[in-house]
């Protein structure tokens, strides 16, 4: 034997309870799906190889968690009916040959964490178990296997509440559902669990009975906090775990160094990063795989996803970016709104009201406010006045806007794409842009003023005070 880890994940269930055409574990959790933390927690553990239980919606599930995570040992074994969890663990029996120690969890518990995981391991360790299961006190066992124990306390068996007499009933000590268990005796159990109960499935929780009365040591781990196995059936259940698991991301984020003002009223999903000395307002949003540098300020409201932020950025109240790069020392809003493909440049500033897809400002550049800037290339400082728009889309194709180094832009101002404005060109206000501007040059496209002296009292005047005599 190798001495070595492995965990079987089982992930095969429709979720019926869910009543949803998605399969339970991929529903997500702060942004991921749920089955993805189970097997997080079990590889920073430091397991060796991870073997999912796949059944409805398998390749789905299959697809998410070897896109996480790449680089690990990952193996998937299909239930193709669903007789039991005893018949989940026994079709990944064949992934588990070669290791030593097999932990068993569900693949709805996001709550599990590596630091449980490494508990368990220990306590297994220290008991020289064959098998180590986990429990804890429910003030209302309703649903759960019953943990019974012999006079001398050492667990049993677990009982299934559909199998369990009155006076098993009223057990507290219930089944967490978290094993670890050595793989020649896991081997054995499964070989020797029938299912003759109440649901005709084959219980993994006869394992504890059959591997005691072979002699086998059973050790009981009896969890502090039960909420880190909580399963999620239902949407209520998902929304409450989601909750928790919020909450305590947040403490955890402001304990590195992140200030969050209202925390209870903050989104900050799972793969988001957030630098030290960032300040986070009340009621912003960070989704996706956004990073955050150092100190930043998310003001009120801002909503980012999959977004990727320098140090010392300002994202001022009620921001919405998606895909975009924001430089350092860069400013954004209030009321701004990042497409994707928007590369803003360190010390750039996108105002109120603005709007940008497809687009790159230089370092230093400018919109301040009221702007569209699609499929456009701007270079460093450059100042976009209020109002200007690029016309990117000519109803069958988008074309591109090409401003350079030190380009000033006046209020008001149309370009119609594809056009190139030259180096340190000035385009006058109320242009329309139609073609190239060479460096330096002055483009202008309105029409010369014209002043008409005498029109009030000649056309305004007589007719208001007709108006006036009705």
């Amino acid at each position: 034997m190798s001495g070595k880890s492995v965990a079987v994940v089982l992930a095969a269930g429709m979720g019926t309870r869910m009543r949803s055409t998605l399969a339970k574990v991929l529903h997500p959790v702060l942004g991921r799906p749920m089955v993805c933390y189970p097997v997080e927690a079990a590889l920073k553990a430091g397991v060796d190889r991870v073997a999912v239980v796949i059944g409805h919606q398998g390749e789905d599930v299959r697809e998410v968690l070897s896109g996480t995570f790449p680089e690990a040992d990952l193996v998937f074994a299909e239930q193709k009916q669903m007789l039991g969890t005893a018949d989940a663990v026994r079709c990944a029996l064949g992934a588990t040959e070669g290791f030593e120690r097999v932990v068993i969890m569900c693949g709805d518990t996001p709550a599990l964490d590596d630091a449980s995981l490494l508990r368990l391991i220990e306590s297994h360790a220290q008991t020289n178990a064959a098998l180590t299961l986990t429990s804890f006190d429910a003030p209302d066992p309703t649903g759960y296997g019953r943990i019974v124990r012999d006079l001398s306390g050492k667990a049993m068996r677990i009982v299934e509440h559909a199998d369990a007499s009155l006076e098993e009933r009223n057990i507290k000590e219930v089944n967490a559902g978290l094993y670890l268990v050595q793989r020649d005796d896991l081997a054995f159990a499964l070989g020797n669990i029938g299912n003759d109960n109440e649901q005709g499935e084959f219980y993994l929780t006869d394992m504890v009975h059959t591997l005691d009365g072979q002699g086998k040591t059973i050790n009981a781990m009896k969890l502090p906090n039960p909420a880190i196995v909580a399963g999620i059936n239902t949407r209520a259940q998902l929304s409450a775990l989601e909750e928790t698991i919020r909450r305590e991301r947040n403490n955890r984020l402001m304990e590195s160094g992140v200030s969050i003002e209202s925390p209870d009223t903050v989104r900050i999903e799972s793969d988001v990063t957030i630098g030290q000395d960032t300040r986070i307002g009340r009621g912003v949003q960070l989704r996706g795989k956004t990073q955050i540098g150092s100190g930043c300020l998310i003001e009120a409201g801002a909503h980012l996803t999959d977004c990727l932020v320098g140090n010392n950025v300002h994202v001022k109240p009620y921001v919405v970016a998606q895909d975009a790069i924001i430089g350092s020392d860069a400013a954004v809003g209030p009321f701004a709104h990042l497409r994707p493909g928007t590369v803003l440049g360190d010390k750039a500033k996108v105002g109120n009201f603005v709007e940008t897809k497809k687009a790159t400002l230089g370092k230093g550049s400018k919109a301040s406010h009221l702007t569209y800037l699609g499929d456009c290339e701007i270079g460093d400082d450059v100042n976009i006045g209020a109002g200007t728009i690029t016309c990117n889309y000519d109803g069958f194709d988008k074309h591109k806007t090409v401003l350079d180094d030190g380009v000033f832009v006046g209020s008001d101002t149309q370009f119609v794409a594809p056009v190139h404005v030259g180096k340190n060109a000035t385009v006058g206000a109320g242009t329309t842009v139609t073609g190239n501007v060479p460096d330096g040059a002055l483009v202008l496209s309105r029409t010369e003023q014209r002043v008409i002296e005498g029109y009030y009292d000649k056309r305004r005047k007589p007719r208001e005070e007709a108006k006036r005599k009705k």
